[in-house]
């Protein structure tokens, strides 16, 4: 009878020191990644890339010790004018062809207010890997009427250097910046 009241209490130990790990994946139809530069020093020119996958690891509800990780088509550049996106397509910048996908891997997240953190990571484009850090905003988890399912909405922002990543090096700034914004914005269920 002990033998077995140890082992029911050494298995309650034990699990109740596990925690169960999450997954969750972006709603295509309620998430977007977006960025922004500036053309000719004077005008903000923005576009989405359309095809793209985000998966996120947690074992916390305010996920404080998420990993995150991005995979998206170079080739499904957007920014509303075909020419424009045909160039950004070609060897002067992504080239799609090459590079087919651009992948973003978390390496750290730090905790920096109440629903905001510090998202460090490696970021793969157009062949070079650089660590960057982002803003991670959670923006709250519900449950969607519609599907029934738990959804986390979060947002993030930052800035990359398009001279890291050898993109557009025949366009010097002020033609187009170097400084390129981040803006994504996603919805991710369990």
């Amino acid at each position: 009878m002990k033998k077995i009241t140890f082992i029911l209490a050494a298995f309650f130990t034990l699990t109740s020191f596990s925690v169960a790990l999450s997954t969750w994946q972006n709603d295509d139809a309620h998430s977007q990644l977006g960025f922004t530069v500036t053309h000719l020093g004077i005008a903000d020119v923005s576009g989405t890339f359309n095809d793209f996958d985000v998966t996120i690891n947690s074992s916390q509800p305010d996920f404080s010790d998420a990993s995150l990780e991005l995979t998206a088509k170079t080739s499904s550049i957007d920014t509303r004018v075909e020419a424009r996106d045909n160039h950004l397509k070609s060897a002067d910048f992504f080239d799609a062809e090459k590079y087919p996908v651009m992948t973003f891997k978390s390496t750290s997240i730090k905790k920096v207010g109440k629903a905001s953190y510090k998202l460090i990571g490696d970021l793969n484009l157009h062949g070079v890997t650089k660590q960057v850090t982002m803003d991670l905003l959670f923006k709250g988890a519900v449950e969607n009427p519609m599907s029934k399912k738990l959804t986390a909405g979060f947002q993030v922002t930052g800035v990359i250097n398009r001279a890291d990543f050898n993109l557009g090096n025949g366009f010097p700034p002020p033609m187009i910046s170097n400084e390129v914004r981040i803006k994504a914005d996603g919805e991710f269920v369990q």
